[in-house]
């Protein structure tokens, strides 16, 4: 069993995550066997292996889905592609567009409705058919819009796995009573008749399953509750305003979030957060149950 990262390349790695030594053992104990469990499916499938990974904001899906990517490169010699789904979000300036066009909540990053999936189809098939180069965008978080084109990622085929990670990564659309019900102060006070989020279970029903139906094994980090998320969150907020240098501009720190912003932004993920804590744990091929501090206590398979 090949479990052993390099140690440079780990060390490397907790640096750059900002993790604490005791990752090491935690990802030993947990990851490296989902690393094996991946490199024989995909060896047995021959084609790109897809694996999906679903956990809620701060839950850690980004750090175990670059584990997972140096595990299966450094010891199985796989090329390996991380999407992240946000990093498919829809520019600024289309936002600002739907806000007009379908309702003012839509200016805000996060539910579905807010991406480009056609460009994450589209990033997927080029990638998939292996043929010519890909380019993967990114997105800018410390300015809410999209990086620009001549800097987004160059892949070189062929590409053996990809790993798609995101918040609302293999959730599936709430019936018409569900919707009926505020979850919320966001709801109730901005979108008393639903238009909002109506308008995100259709975009959730329609072309974001085309995207999840691509995958195929699931990873979920499930989160006690919502109520934990705020503070997750609110970690992940803190390292962005650190990790921005000393040379960016007044409004690169600007656009980073204040603990009021923080609290208000997580309700736009509440009700499809919940939704996934309900709906995703049977359909998961290997879930972690999480703590309050994120630790892993429990896992199925």
């Amino acid at each position: 069993m090949k479990n052993n990262v390099p140690s440079p390349y780990l060390a490397e790695f907790i640096a750059r995550h900002r993790l604490p030594e005791t990752y090491a053992a935690d990802a030993q104990q947990w990851f490296a066997p989902i690393a094996e469990k991946i490199f024989v499916e995909s060896s047995n499938n021959h084609k790109t292996h897809i694996v999906g990974i679903n956990g809620s904001q701060g839950s850690g899906k980004s750090t175990l889905a670059d584990y997972l990517a140096l595990l299966l490169r450094e010891n199985y010699q796989l090329n390996v592609v991380v999407l992240s789904i946000d990093d498919f979000y829809l520019t600024q300036r289309q936002r600002k567009l739907l806000s007009k066009t379908i309702h003012p909540l839509m200016a805000t990053r996060g539910v579905p409705g807010t991406h480009d999936i056609s460009l994450a189809l589209e990033v997927i098939q080029s990638l998939t058919e292996g043929t010519n180069i890909t380019r993967v965008p990114r997105f800018d978080k410390s300015v809410d819009d999209r990086f620009p084109e001549d800097e987004w990622d160059t892949v070189i085929p062929p590409t053996d796995i990809i790993i798609l990670e995101g918040w609302c990564v293999g959730a599936v659309p709430q019936t018409a009573d569900e919707l009926l019900k505020d979850v919320n102060d966001l709801e109730k006070e901005e979108d008393p008749d639903g238009t909002w989020r109506n308008y995100v279970n259709r975009q959730l029903g329609e072309i974001y399953q085309e995207l999840f139906n691509l995958v195929d094994s699931w990873i979920m980090l499930k989160a006690p509750s919502f109520d934990c998320v705020f503070q997750w969150r609110l970690e992940q907020e803190h390292k962005l305003r650190s990790s921005i240098s000393i040379a960016s501009s007044d409004t690169d720190s600007n656009k980073v979030m204040d603990d009021n912003g923080v609290k208000r932004f997580i309700q736009y993920y509440q009700r499809i957060t919940e939704h996934l804590l309900d709906t995703l744990p049977e359909k998961a091929d290997i879930l972690f149950e999480l703590d309050e501090n994120r630790k892993i206590f429990n896992t199925r398979p």
